[in-house]
């Protein structure tokens, strides 16, 4: 029989007390990342027809997954000029960015150090420029052993974003939509920028590719140059004449000299001509498409026929492409990740992400002195911007009558008239 009355407040917190333990209690049960089996990668050679085969296995409209796509997309990550440009020039320069967390239009210090402090705000900034990069990014968010909160990466070869399925074992069948989960949007966000797209790095494989294999062979033609082949001529109807010549061409090695049968003739062939351009050319190229496809234009990699006003045309448009990420990562906070803060108790309710604008500091203090000879300026801006410790105006020395120092030095100048 149900009892009927009034709660006392100290009933109804037990009560909240218990609610939220079993909360937690199922929340911990319910992380999907501990559900993920690893298995062993293969760690083979790639090509382009293992990229197509990926490209099929993602694309496929029985069972889309895109557990080869994304293994290739860390092969391709691995290239020095990717990981230059995604991870220092993308996603350091946003990480770098300032911002603030505002509520109603007003700045809401406390909680801004808060998100500063916890080192959420740069492993977020990462996880939404990869977004762009390989598909998609779903995170979960968690408390480590410190319980502090953690945003934690699914890996993304066990989802499939474009059918919203979650697949704990990347060989199995069995799935989970995401989406229907009740802590998404809440400890488990999505950030999918481009719907039924494959991501950026499926536009770089193939250039990272063809440049392995340009770079393989111009190692292998760095060890045969200027090693001329050897040739041989023997009886190849006398198994034994022609093991012999066989086993002395192979172990000869270095050696200064070898003894062959006077039937035989040993001679030298002429060895490899080219220094390996047509390597170079194609790895170049290659470069120039991907500095194209990251930054939209070809940053710092033609020094020889480069000059300053193609570079710093080239770093405006990197700065365009730098400006829509942070767009992005503003979007992304305000539509997602901050209501979910909020949702789990980490941050207030109703905050808002804003980045900071940069301000070229050196033409803004050309504008300010030149607006000081006019006009009164706040010395606390001042101090704020510049760093500058301003304490107040400088005091002018007055200029006494007949204090010229000239006249005192001469005496005195006599005026007409005098005797």
């Amino acid at each position: 029989m149900k009892k009927i009355g009034y709660k006392t407040k100290s009933a109804a917190a037990t009560e909240a007390a218990a609610k939220s333990t079993g909360k937690s209690s199922r929340r911990n049960e319910a992380g999907i990342i501990r559900r993920v089996i690893k298995r062993q990668e293969s760690v083979t050679r790639k090509d382009i027809a293992d990229w197509k085969r990926a490209r099929l296995q993602a694309t496929s409209t029985y069972e889309p997954k895109q557990v080869l796509l994304q293994r290739l997309f860390e092969e391709v990550m691995d290239d020095a000029l990717m990981t230059s440009q995604v991870s220092v020039l993308r996603i350091g320069k946003s990480q770098g960015a300032e911002f603030v967390l505002k509520r109603n239009d007003r700045r809401d210090d406390e909680q801004t150090q808060k998100l500063k402090d916890s080192g959420l705000y740069e492993n977020l900034v990462k996880l939404i420029i990869e977004a762009q990069f390989f598909n998609h990014s779903l995170i979960e968010f968690d408390y480590d052993k410190d319980g502090m909160v953690v945003a934690d990466l699914v890996p993304r070869e066990n989802v499939s974003p474009e059918v919203g399925k979650f697949y704990p074992d990347t060989e199995g069948t069995i799935t989970e939509d995401y989406r229907l989960l009740p802590e998404f949007g809440h400890w488990l966000i999505e950030i999918y920028p481009s719907k039924r797209s494959l991501g950026l790095l499926n536009k770089a494989v193939p250039y990272v590719l063809i440049k392995k294999f340009a770079l393989s062979c111009w190692s292998e033609l760095c060890e045969i140059f200027g090693i001329p082949p050897r040739v041989m001529k023997t009886n190849t109807t006398d198994d034994e004449m022609l093991e012999r010549a066989e086993r002395m061409m192979r172990e000869i090695g270095s050696a200064a000299y070898f003894i062959i049968d006077t039937t035989e003739n040993f001679e030298f062939a002429q060895g490899v001509s080219t220094n390996g351009d047509v390597y170079k050319n194609l790895i170049s190229t290659c470069d120039q498409q991907l500095s194209l496809l990251n930054l939209a234009a070809v940053l710092g990699q033609d020094t020889e026929n480069g000059n300053r006003s193609k570079e710093e045309s080239s770093t405006k448009l990197m700065e365009a492409v730098v400006k829509a990420d942070k767009r992005l990562i503003e979007s992304s906070f305000n539509r997602k990740i901050l209501p979910a803060l909020a949702a789990i108790g980490f941050l207030k309710p109703g905050l808002r992400l804003e980045i900071t604008k940069e301000v070229d500091l050196e033409k803004l203090w050309k504008m300010t002195y030149e607006a000081s000879q006019n006009y009164d300026v706040d010395p606390g801006w001042i101090r704020d911007t510049f760093g500058i410790a301003v304490i107040g105006k400088k005091a002018l020395s007055p200029v006494l009558p007949g204090g010229n120092d000239d006249d005192d030095s001469n005496g005195g100048e006599r005026k007409d008239g005098e005797g």
